[in-house]
């Protein structure tokens, strides 16, 4: 090494990640499949925010603190790709579209080209399909449902996230097809979650679910292809994300997406934008309805800053606390709740080495849940982000689109959705949960899901 060289490589690190001790690790090999939330909280709170484990003879390493999450996902994002359980899991879905992508060049161009279709004045044109296709589902409410019946949220939302994006994508209805996909979406998902659990046999072996998981993504993929060609036969003008997409061009290089690309990535979109939107949906109006006074402060400062009229996008800063309510959701019950990399070189995190190669496991819900940045950190309190609380602690320590490079392109859509739909449900509808649920269970899969879904009585305001 000569004077102008840098050494780069981590300082000899303190010591190896302390491992699990040998309960934990006997008790991982059926974690996944049992009370993946229970054992991993046990965890953390008898080994600290940094411990090894192995599942199922897989080696991980968890990080829970806001620092080492940090040096994952941002100080040096570039050692540690996608190449790792979780994304193995779902690449038979999502190909090679930005969620599941390994990362590299390839990804990085990726990104780069995609990036402007998301920004904010972009997002602001999209967001009448949010309301249009939410007073459409409230006008249906409103002839076919009575005061006290109680509706399935879980399935009528799942409906407006579906017709959402692919409005969005389309920029027109796309009739009746939507049920089916969605049928299709949510038969994969168990599937994948399922395989999540207990990954074996491999996917390749043809079990009869995984012939069925290929079925599904062929319908899918159907789905996609007719989408994509009715807009290259249409003549027509719109501004819907997938002639964006398609029309997009990198400056710099002149790189385009191919046709293969553009179809991965629209399928990414679809199933990022239904699915974790589909759910954190369910669970902000359970967690709403559990809390009548956050219940009638959304609906005081709607009343008082809309009249009764429908909000739109520019409202959306005139409505504070009911943001703040979307915060909190996705704190305590964040769809999106866990996310996997793979070490490229060794490195070091909290004094720990790291070795090559090694798997690392983030959840999200343990560290939205971290004692030390949240306290009380089981109940529900949108205060937690007025400005001032969130001054006090780490900005890191709150994650629900991830952090870093990767973080989640579709983050200011997704936000304002769920606001918009907050909003608008809560003018026009009362909320209780029916007397014989209390509390509704979290079910662990690829995303996480309310258990037996979200029912509520509902009364016209």
């Amino acid at each position: 090494m000569t004077a102008l060289d840098v050494d780069v490589r981590p300082a000899p690190a303190t010591r190896p990640v302390p491992p699990a001790g040998r309960a934990a690790q006997i008790d991982a090999s059926i974690w996944l499949r049992r009370d993946q939330i229970g054992f991993l909280r046990r965890a953390l709170d008898r080994y600290g925010d940094i411990f090894s484990l192995r599942v199922l003879g897989m080696p991980l390493i968890m990080v829970n603190h806001p620092d080492y999450v940090q040096r994952v996902l941002v100080d040096n994002h570039t050692n540690y790709d996608k190449d790792s359980l979780l994304y193995r899991v779902v690449r038979p879905v999502l190909r090679d579209g930005l969620i599941g992508a390994v990362g590299g060049d390839a990804w990085h161009r990726q990104r780069r080209l995609m990036q402007p279709s998301f920004h904010r004045p972009n997002v602001a044109v999209f967001a009448s399909n949010m309301t249009d296709e939410t007073e459409a589902m409230l006008d249906r409410w409103d002839r076919n449902v009575a005061d006290g019946d109680v509706v399935d949220f879980t399935a009528e939302l799942g409906h407006l996230a579906l017709r959402i994006v692919t409005r969005t994508l389309y920029g027109a209805d796309v009739g009746d097809s939507t049920e089916a996909i969605e049928a299709d979406f949510t038969a994969a998902n168990r599937i994948m979650g399922a395989f999540f659990r207990f990954p074996f046999p491999p996917l390749s072996w043809p079990t009869p679910s995984h012939r069925r998981l290929r079925q599904l993504i062929g319908n899918l993929d159907a789905f996609i292809d007719e989408l994509i060609r009715q807009r290259a036969d249409r003549t027509e003008a719109r501004h819907d994300l997938l002639s964006v997409l398609a029309a997009a061009v990198d400056q710099d290089t002149g790189y385009r997406m191919t046709p293969e690309q553009l179809h991965h990535e629209v399928l990414n979109i679809m199933v990022g934008g239904y699915e974790t939107t589909t759910h954190t949906l369910g669970w902000m109006f359970y967690l709403v309805a559990r809390n009548p006074e956050v219940l009638q402060r959304i609906q005081a400062e709607a009343d008082a800053v809309l009249g009764g009229r429908p909000p739109t996008f520019d409202d959306l800063l005139r409505l504070p606390y009911s943001r703040r309510v979307v915060d909190e959701t996705l704190r305590m019950n964040s769809a999106a709740w866990q996310t996997m990399r793979h070490a490229i070189d060794d490195d070091e995190i909290g004094g720990c080495h790291i070795p090559a190669g090694s798997g690392i496991y983030i959840n999200i819900l343990t560290v939205h849940r971290h004692p030390a940045y949240w306290p009380d950190p089981d109940r529900f309190d949108p205060d937690r982000f007025l400005p001032a609380a969130i001054a006090e602690r780490p900005r890191n320590s709150y994650l629900p689109f991830g952090l870093g490079p990767r973080n989640c392109i579709g983050k200011h859509f997704a936000l304002t959705e769920l606001h918009l739909v907050l909003v608008m449900l809560l003018q026009r509808y009362q909320i209780k949960l029916p007397a014989n649920i209390t509390t509704i269970p979290m079910q662990p899969m690829v995303t996480l899901r309310p258990k037996g879904g979200v029912h509520m009585h509902v009364w016209r305001r």
